[in-house]
């Protein structure tokens, strides 16, 4: 494989990072090399550049993960750590007041980001876990984060063809502005059987100090046993108390 030109320094430095994910957290140099679309004489000197800065680490076996100096990074982002730290106590009620899945996620472009999760052993499964990425269309974080989005970015993503990952992944256009505009109507996102058939989720906003929505908290649940009316008070509280603690709002 040969590099494709024209790429600069910095697209290819780029690349590099890019060829890590949730898929593929260790790689071989020639996995990196394929991944990245870079001869391996380049991949190695990027790749070497890389380790030495502290952005890739190398393990015994040869192989590269990410390294802390990213970490340390990513922990400044403001959508990161500090809105991790306010939601966590709200996070942690939500959690003892159903033992489920507790999920705090953010839009970035047309795919929600989940940034955290509290489980317990005897909750419902779920395919999604921390820095995991999804459409916003088919989860509940996402639908409320869609929902409150500028109409040109919800006009972006109802413009694409939308994944469906079960039968009951709403794909139809028409449909999710129903949904969307009743996300808005009602403060709260209930999202059933679009990711697994097992599960069930109820989302509701999460505001900045200006009152924008920055996140959007959600409980999933089983299916067979949610009760997404009776649910949707709790996670609206998480919701504002989390707002609240990022400081003043318009909720």
């Amino acid at each position: 494989m040969t590099d494709r030109a024209p790429r600069s320094a910095a697209d290819r430095l780029l690349a590099v990072l890019a060829a890590f994910g949730h898929a593929g957290p260790a790689l071989s140099l020639t996995e990196i090399g394929r991944r990245a679309g870079l001869t391996l004489p380049t991949a190695h000197r990027l790749v070497g550049l890389l380790t030495a800065w502290g952005a890739l680490e190398r393990d015994r076996e040869g192989v590269y993960h990410i390294g802390l100096r990213l970490w340390e990074l990513g922990s400044l982002a403001p959508r990161g750590l500090a809105l991790r730290e306010a939601a966590m106590p709200f996070l942690e009620d939500l959690y003892e007041a159903t033992h489920q899945n507790v999920q705090l996620a953010v839009r970035d472009g047309l795919d929600v980001v989940y940034i955290e999760r509290i489980s317990g052993r005897s909750a419902v499964g779920v395919r999604t876990e921390v820095g995991a990425r999804w459409p916003l269309h088919a989860t509940g974080v996402g639908l409320v984060l869609l929902a409150h989005s500028t109409p040109e970015v919800q006009e972006h993503c109802l413009d694409q063809e939308l994944a469906a990952f079960t039968p009951y992944t709403v794909t139809d256009p028409v449909r999710l502005r129903r949904i969307l505009a009743e996300v808005r109507r009602s403060g709260f996102a209930v999202s059933g059987r679009q990711i697994t058939d097992e599960a069930l989720s109820v989302a509701a906003p999460v505001r900045g100090a200006r009152g924008e929505v920055v996140a959007s908290v959600s409980v999933v649940v089983p299916v067979e046993t949610a009760a997404p009316i009776a649910l949707a008070p709790a996670v609206r509280l998480a919701g504002l108390g989390i707002s609240r603690a990022l400081g003043p709002t318009s909720t």
